[in-house]
């Protein structure tokens, strides 16, 4: 594995009326952004671990991990590269509530989405994977 590739994983999680679970991040890199849940693969785990782990951890929600929507990749501190592979997951239970990297976290619909500070590439590549919100 390259050293420079950091894998990470994120959560595209819709509730019944299509709205799409976005948290506002709470540390860098894009503090006070929204974004989808999500952050670094732990040693030893698959991706759908690591994308229930970070969507239980950021947002109080359990998910069912469900297919792969698509790979992008982001600038990373020290010349690193976020490799970063998104998945749709189902709610099965859980309180929506923000929590460790998050400091709020909401489903939100089209309007809403569209008037949030989002992280960068975030609306332009969810449009690109048909994956925006209701």
């Amino acid at each position: 594995m390259d050293a420079d590739r950091v894998d990470c994983v994120g959560a595209l999680v819709y509730d019944g009326e299509h709205r799409l679970l976005v948290v506002q991040r709470a540390n860098e890199p894009g503090r006070g952004l929204w974004s989808l849940p999500g952050g670094r693969v732990e040693p030893g785990e698959d991706d759908p671990t690591a994308v229930a782990r970070e969507v239980a951890e950021e947002t109080g929600l359990r998910v069912e991990v469900g297919e792969f929507v698509g790979e992008v990749e982001r600038d990373a501190p020290n010349g690193k590269l976020y490799v970063i592979r998104d998945y749709r997951a189902e709610p099965v239970g859980g309180a929506l509530v923000a929590g460790d990297d998050a400091s709020d976290a909401r489903f939100v619909n089209r309007e809403e989405f569209d008037n949030l500070p989002t992280a960068t590439l975030l609306a332009s590549t969810l449009a690109q994977w048909n994956a925006l919100p209701g």
